[in-house]
């Protein structure tokens, strides 16, 4: 992909549980659609997630993700032959089935917490989104504190991403995602946000996840309004990839 101009992300969650599209897309046949219906309005890539990663959410076995997730994929592949499709998942079984299934990139939210996701991503040479977390969905918010948060998020990006290509792993396969709202207060989430032209120093494609968050309705009472707003931030900090529910490109850069 060319990343010339921002790269919208369209978010199918397949999960019933999911923060604020739950329970709307888990019929296949709904999801598809919805997909479908993001791409016609200009998403670049479709990103599929059959486990919810909100704050509080249980996790879920990798048979019950592959339930949810392979119709939809397998379906929208056959529809969609050539529009990159994203798998949000954590897990190298679910990875490694997805790839094989006809996915092209994987987004782990973990950042590598499963020590068999390099051996799948060193196989198939698939696209990875290596993402910074602090604990696990279920208590992540509880108390995330940090010291420097983008020092210590930039830190961590960077030593995972060197550690991948050590072992094997194409450079070019990597973006990265500092992970708003993982283990990470609003104003650790508006730190990142204002200083994401940091990020550049890595040298890779920055992917942001930041569309109807809690830290937005902290100070929007409209959360596609705010998400408006922080997509224009992120675009004019040289974000390249925004993972949202609609549409970005209609966000006027100023």
């Amino acid at each position: 992909m060319t990343l010339d101009s921002p790269v919208w992300m369209g978010i199918v969650n397949l999960t019933p549980d999911s923060f604020s599209d739950g329970g709307r897309f888990t019929e296949p046949s709904a999801a598809v659609e919805h997909a479908l219906h993001l791409i016609k309005d200009g998403a670049d890539i479709i990103d599929l997630g059959g486990e919810s990663t909100r704050p509080g959410s249980n996790s879920i076995s990798a048979d019950e993700e592959l339930h949810r997730l392979l119709p939809v994929l397998r379906q929208l592949r056959k529809e969609q032959p050539d529009v990159p499709i994203s798998v949000d998942t954590t897990k190298a079984d679910v990875a490694r089935e997805a790839l094989a299934a006809g996915a092209d990139i994987i987004n782990d939210v973990s950042g590598l917490s499963d020590p068999k996701m390099i051996a799948v991503l060193r196989k198939t040479q698939a696209g990875y989104c290596l993402t910074h977390t602090q604990g696990i969905p279920k208590t992540m918010q509880d108390n995330p504190m940090y010291a420097d948060v983008v020092g210590e998020v930039l830190t961590f990006l960077q030593d995972q991403r060197k550690r991948m290509i050590e072992s094997g792993i194409v450079p070019e396969s990597i973006a990265i995602d500092p992970g708003l709202g993982f283990g990470k207060t609003s104003e650790h989430c508006w730190q990142l946000v204002e200083n994401i032209a940091r990020f550049h120093y890595l040298g890779v494609p920055i992917l942001v996840g930041h569309s109807r968050k809690r830290f937005i309705s902290e100070r929007f009472s409209d959360r596609e309004e705010g998400t408006r707003h922080v997509s224009r931030q992120l675009i004019n900090g040289g974000a390249h990839i925004l993972r949202v529910h609609q549409n970005p490109k209609r966000v006027p850069i100023r």
